[in-house]
């Protein structure tokens, strides 16, 4: 009699947990009801799951993080990326992002099609934030250095503008039905050119400058 050969446990990892998460999402438009509900329909345990994560919120953070932490792996690892100014560094991170978003857009739109038009700060993005405003905020320091950024008593906050346009970014190409997403990409260029254009010196640095001066100087 031929032995039967017992067949193996899949071994449990974080990219395993995470890929059934992002199934079970995307096939019944919610999040499992519960940890052991989750685990027993993979065949693994609870204790299994919380060796990687301690709740679902946790490992949807570390879905976006990774996400980002991909990107810029990719993009830093490109030649021309060091060469390119502050302005053009963005303008890659945001096409890349959402290069690599069009992999789970059903996702990312079951995710941002629940979010209020006013919650700026979703829970689950609260990595991704971090990582965003950490990269935000070397690019404008860089920004200054090279004088494409201007200094002013605000500027250590543009992070947070730029966070907001990021959302919007994510939003519009979510819903964007145009071919190629051609609307996003013009979407992209458009609003960080203008964003750029913002923070970069202006007319009304050099009226500030002149009446500085002229106060200055009153004979």
């Amino acid at each position: 009699m031929e032995k039967k050969v017992k067949s193996q446990k899949k071994a449990v990892t974080k990219d395993f947990l995470i890929k059934h998460f992002i199934q079970h999402v995307l096939e019944t438009g919610t999040e499992p009801v519960s940890v052991f509900a989750f685990t027993k329909s993979l065949k693994c345990t609870e204790k299994e799951f919380y060796g990687f994560f301690n709740s679902f919120k946790a490992l949807q953070k570390s879905i976006w993080a990774g996400w980002f932490e991909e990107t810029i792996s990719s993009m830093e690892n490109e030649e021309a990326y060091q060469n390119y100014s502050v302005r053009e560094k963005l303008l890659s991170f945001y096409f890349s992002w959402i290069e690599l978003l069009k992999d789970n857009k059903s996702f990312v739109q079951i995710k941002l099609e629940k979010l209020e038009k006013a919650d700026m700060n979703p829970d689950f993005l609260g990595q991704l934030k971090e990582h965003h405003t950490m990269y935000i905020s070397d690019l404008m320091t860089e920004g200054k250095d090279t004088e494409e950024v201007m200094e002013r008593p605000f500027s250590d906050r543009y992070h947070k503008g730029f966070w907001v346009l990021f959302l919007m970014i994510m939003k519009f190409w979510s819903q964007d039905e145009s071919e190629g997403y051609e609307k996003t990409d013009a979407f992209i260029e458009k609003s960080v050119n203008l964003a750029f254009d913002l923070v970069a010196r202006g007319p009304l640095d050099s009226m500030m400058d002149f009446a500085k001066f002229m106060l200055q100087n009153r004979m």
